[in-house]
């Protein structure tokens, strides 16, 4: 497994090792002691997601201000463009944000720490989207923050204005959002 920093060094790249040739393809795709010996953390998973979006869906910038989620996403169908936001206050990179493409054909996968918002743009005629989280949903402490909050400035790699559910419409913006100390 490969592991890259991006430009918020807490957010990962995990590029597995995978093996393929005519028949197709095989990777492993978790492993907890190697996740933890790559990333020099030691959180374990609770629970695992599975979305299907269609192209143009953002669902996000989501994140729980208590029991927050660590998140190890990735796609196993389609493609998406990922984004991480930095929400921790007291973090030199508050408010920044990194993204990445995730998709079926490169299998990278993005680890984004508790205190991060999170979200992602369906790039292909449709994705799906798994992530493992290292703390249970909690509808109670769920938050979003707005997708195109200009004071993040995160560049989506579209000019349409995406799908968003009822709950995303109404995101936030950094300046009011509950955030980590």
């Amino acid at each position: 497994m490969k592991v890259t920093p991006t430009a918020i060094p807490d957010v990962l790249i995990i590029e597995p090792k995978v093996f393929g040739d005519a028949r197709g393809f095989f990777y492993e795709s978790f492993n907890q002691k190697a996740f933890n010996e790559a990333t020099g953390t030691d959180h374990q998973f609770v629970q695992d997601n599975h979305s299907r979006s269609a192209r143009g869906v953002l669902r996000g910038l989501h994140y729980q201000i208590q029991q927050p989620q660590g998140k190890l996403v990735r796609v196993v169908r389609g493609a998406v463009f990922d984004v991480a936001v930095d929400i921790r206050k007291s973090s030199p990179t508050f408010g920044k944000w990194v993204g990445v493409e995730l998709s079926e054909e490169n299998h990278r996968q993005m680890w984004v720490p508790p205190g991060f918002a999170h979200g992602f743009l369906v790039t292909s005629e449709s994705a799906e989207f798994l992530y493992k989280t290292t703390d249970y949903y909690a509808p109670e402490y769920e938050r979003c923050i707005a997708w195109n909050d200009p004071s993040i400035g995160i560049q989506w790699p579209t000019d349409a204005v995406p799908q968003l559910s009822a709950k995303d419409v109404l995101g936030k913006y950094l300046v009011s959002a509950e955030v980590f100390p």
